[in-house]
Order: C-alpha cells, then sequence, then structure tokens
C-alpha cells in the first residue's frame, strides 16, 4: 500500500510492506522526513518504506528512507523492536549524509 503526499514542494511517498493500516506511524514518517528539509532546503523527493518480518520477533520492524537530491539518492536503512525507533535512527543518519552532502557543494 502505497501513499503519495507533496508538502512545500518535497514529494514524499510511504510504502508499507506486510502490513496494514498504520496511518499513525505514516505520519510520524512524514513529519520525520518533513524536518530533513530544515537541514537541507533542496530535497527534491523522499520515500518511506516500512515493512514488518514474520521471521524476526527481536528486530522485526524495517524502515527505508531514501531521498532524492540533485545529481545524488541518499538511503538509510534500520531494523529495531518499534518502527519510532527505525524511522529516527534512519532521520538521524540521513542527516549526517546530508550535511557531508552540502559541504561537498560549498
Amino acid at each position: 500500500m502505497t501513499k503519495a503526499v507533496v508538502s512545500d514542494a518535497v514529494n514524499v511517498k510511504v510504502t508499507l510492506r506486510h502490513s496494514n493500516n498504520h496511518n499513525n506511524i505514516e505520519e510520524y514518517a512524514r513529519n520525520a522526513v518533513l524536518s530533513l528539509v530544515k537541514l537541507y532546503p533542496g530535497i527534491i523527493s523522499c520515500h518511506i518504506i516500512l515493512d514488518h518480518q514474520k521471521n524476526d520477533f527481536e528486530k522485526n520492524k524495517l524502515a527505508e528512507i531514501t531521498v532524492h537530491v540533485p545529481q545524488n539518492v541518499l538511503v538509510a536503512k534500520e531494523s529495531g523492536a518499534a518502527y519510532e525507533q527505525t524511522i529516527d535512527n534512519c532521520v538521524e543518519a540521513l542527516g549526517r549524509q546530508l550535511k557531508k552532502y552540502k559541504e561537498k557543494l560549498a
């Protein structure tokens, strides 16, 4: 199930795999990714993939966030016990990547 939302010229698409109807998690993920725009306003689009693995009982929530910036694509993948934790870890990793990207441009 994929939902796309365009806000402030940033296209954010959320895909849920192996789970249904997590509107609050989707909203949490969108807000977390939109916080990256403060670090680098040139983000073109973001794709968030949230997956639930049934064979792993400890780290069964997977998050993958892809951020498209001019001439580059940044990706972060994390797994954990809760979606919020994995999303936050991905956003932190992408924040570091965006800072390095900005330094290369300067």
